[in-house]
């Protein structure tokens, strides 16, 4: 069960946070892993810790926003890996900033990576998955992509609402060529996105690797504390096996209860 043996993966966004944590999942269910990320320094720093694990891995620096890049990735690719089975567009940014206050060029940025990125890989990989016989695809959004957000989120929620519907589309249109594409939408989860969010905040100051979040934090989440990297990696993972062969066009949401509220 859940083996991915022989199949290859792309993950953006993979030099910290979920990404890093989904290359390891990826890997040790047995799938050869391209780390890739703007930041290189940090890709060979995932990749090492795969191949100590036994994993296969390999770097690839990549920008989402960039059509050139994306060629080239699945360029070498195709060449050098002979295929590609996986996809996860997880390369996201958060700009908290008030609508009001919310300059174009902050709008247009959030937009070209959040959205423009996973509309531009999956027309780079596409082809790739076809001629692998067919592959999954799993774009990482947000439980701010299912509910509205208030507080300086309304970009940022406006591109995760879009990637949700997306990867249905996209479902919808591959599916003859057993292409699935899946939609995960984390909540709170111990990423430096988060610690970016709010680094004046202190109840936010303390979302660190040992989960101590706050009383004020604790409220809005049912089970008590935030997520893990890994919690998400692993159900990010599922979604990839033959045992989610079934699914797609789905959205599965990985929040600790939060929106069940």
């Amino acid at each position: 069960m859940f083996g991915l043996a022989g199949l290859t993966a792309l993950v953006t966004g993979a030099g910290s946070g979920i990404g890093a944590a989904t290359c390891t999942a990826l890997a040790e269910l047995g799938a050869s892993v391209v780390v890739a990320d703007i930041a290189e320094d940090r890709c060979r720093q995932v990749a090492d810790g795969v191949r100590e694990r036994g994993g296969s891995a390999e770097v690839m620096r990549l920008d989402v926003t960039a059509e050139d890049d994306w060629r080239r990735a699945v360029d070498v690719i195709g060449a050098g890996l002979g295929r590609l089975d996986i996809l996860v567009n997880n390369a996201g940014i958060c700009l908290n900033v008030p609508l009001l206050e919310m300059s174009l060029a902050q709008w247009r940025r959030q937009q070209a990576v959040n959205l423009d990125g996973v509309f531009l890989g999956t027309k780079a990989a596409i082809p790739l998955l076809k001629a692998a016989g067919g592959g999954s695809i799993v774009n990482v959004s947000s439980t701010s992509g299912l509910v509205g957000n208030g507080g300086g989120m309304a970009g940022y929620s406006s591109t995760k609402g879009a990637v949700r519907l997306f990867s249905k589309s996209v479902a919808l249109e591959f599916a003859p060529f057993n292409i699935r594409c899946n939609s995960i939408h984390p909540g709170i989860v111990v990423t430096p996105l988060w610690q970016k969010l709010f680094p004046d905040d202190p109840d936010f100051a303390v979302l660190t690797d040992d989960l101590n979040i706050p009383a004020k934090m604790d409220r809005h989440i049912p089970l008590g504390r935030a997520g893990e990297p890994r919690e998400i990696a692993a159900s990010i993972a599922f979604l990839c096996t033959a045992e989610a062969a079934f699914m797609t066009g789905a959205e599965l949401v990985v929040d600790g209860g939060t929106v069940a509220v």
